[in-house]
């Protein structure tokens, strides 16, 4: 494997398009920034490929150029969008010859995959399968599931699209993570959907942006703790408004503590499709006084300061994911009250910082927060309990146990020990949580 360059560069791919204004200016998304910065400061170099969008700059996307030298050792290399058929067949050939030769100039290859037409990631994945390299694969949901999912609901030509979809988008998924040499799975719910596909080491890993700073300081948590005990019940949720977030849920419940007789504040922090649907059930059940739906909000600070003020973190996800809000939230000691799955049982699995309750069960859920309501001792204990079970998430520790995990399976031995006969085998995957 002497063809392996020995400069410790990183090749990542990640699917967060990149933008141009009218000036030619590069934008990327500010999250991606900090995800960014984090990797280089854990290896010499990081070429990193993204997406080029051709929409206007959106809200969140920051100039290049304004990152203060957080991305001095970063590297851009724009792939096209090609989402429709015609025009992934179209860029295939060139965008793979232009692939290769990026991965010869790595010595470490780590790509995000999901989606199926302009899936770069999994292009990625099969072109260093092809010239023997050991390559880690990443991803944070369970795509073709959800597009499964979304079959359901919608205008026609997206339940059309997802039906005819799925079942290749899953097939994908497999092929790839086999030929991996690591997977990297976001949370533990990713981590039982894809470590059986896994043909070498699997992992539970985590991709956040909590900085050691943004935790609930002690005195701030001491006086929620205090505040708990009366007024009435915060609830609050940060995400988009997709069906897959369970918003009409959310409504739901709502309406039903209301029905109960519950005092209680609810809000919900982001935009999306279903946003309008929400907002007219919200006026139908007489609930503008209560519930408050302030769209995308781009000031991190200020979604911090929600979930430090809220008693709990209510979600109604519907489909496999591992959404980095719920660690967000309790990192500001914010209990995860919501659907049970894996994933949220994982994260409060060691000091049982939430309740959950069997996915869709609206009146389950409108039940128990209606109970911690009335048992705000017990709140208060759910409070400080969030914190303890967010406290080992911070961005450096995460980002730093992903490069080792890299550096350790993707390192000389392995690219020795089986890539050369560039055939999937059989193997026992390995957990290492945060």
């Amino acid at each position: 494997m002497s063809d392996i360059p020995d400069n410790d560069t990183l090749l990542i791919y990640a699917p967060v398009p990149l933008h141009r204004d009218a000036a030619g200016n590069l934008f990327v998304e500010a999250q991606a920034v900090n995800g960014l910065r984090l990797w280089a400061a854990n290896f010499a170099r990081v070429i990193v490929m993204m997406p080029l969008s051709p929409e206007p700059v959106p809200a969140g996307w920051v100039p290049v150029s304004d990152t203060g030298g957080k991305l001095d050792r970063v590297r851009f290399e724009m792939l096209p969008m090609a989402y429709r058929p015609d025009q992934f067949l179209r860029h295939l050939p060139a965008t793979r010859r232009h692939i290769r030769r990026l991965i010869a100039e790595a010595q470490w290859l780590s790509f995000a995959i999901g989606g199926l037409f302009g899936d770069w990631g999994a292009v990625a994945g099969f072109a260093a399968h092809d010239m023997g390299r050991p390559f880690a694969v990443w991803t944070d949901r369970v795509e073709s599931e959800v597009v499964r999912k979304s079959s359901a609901s919608g205008p026609w030509k997206e339940r059309l699209r997802a039906r005819l979809t799925h079942r290749p988008m899953a097939w994908l998924e497999r092929a790839v993570i086999r030929r991996a040499s690591l997977g990297l799975f976001h949370g533990r719910e990713t981590y039982e959907t894809y470590a059986p596909f896994a043909t070498g080491p699997a992992e539970v890993v985590h991709d956040i942006h909590i900085a050691p700073g943004d935790h609930i300081a002690a005195d701030r948590l001491a006086a929620k703790v205090a505040q708990a005990g009366e007024g009435p019940l915060r609830l609050v949720y940060t995400g988009r408004a997709d069906p897959m977030k369970g918003p009409l849920d959310w409504i739901e419940v709502l309406e039903r503590l209301a029905a109960m007789g519950v005092d209680f504040r609810a809000r919900w922090l982001g935009d999306g499709s279903e946003r309008p649907a929400m907002l007219a059930r919200i006026a139908a059940a007489g609930l503008e006084a209560r519930v408050e739906m302030p769209g995308f909000v781009t000031d991190r600070t200020a979604i911090l300061e929600e979930l430090r003020g809220a008693h709990a973190f209510l979600f109604c996800h519907l489909t496999p994911e591992s959404p980095r809000c719920l660690i967000e939230a309790l990192a500001s000691g914010c209990p995860i009250v919501g659907y049970g799955s894996t994933y949220p049982a994982d994260l409060i699995s060691v000091h049982g910082a939430g309740v959950l309750v069997p996915m869709g069960d609206r009146a389950a859920l409108a039940g128990e927060l209606a109970r911690l309501d009335a048992d705000r001792p017990r709140l208060s204990d759910l409070i400080v309990k969030a914190s303890r079970d967010g406290a080992p998430f911070t961005d450096e520790h995460v980002f730093e146990h992903r490069s080792e995990v890299i550096r350790r399976h993707l390192g000389p031995a392995n690219a020795r020990a089986g890539l050369a006969a560039k055939q999937p085998r059989q193997g026992t995957p390995a957990i290492s949580g945060v």
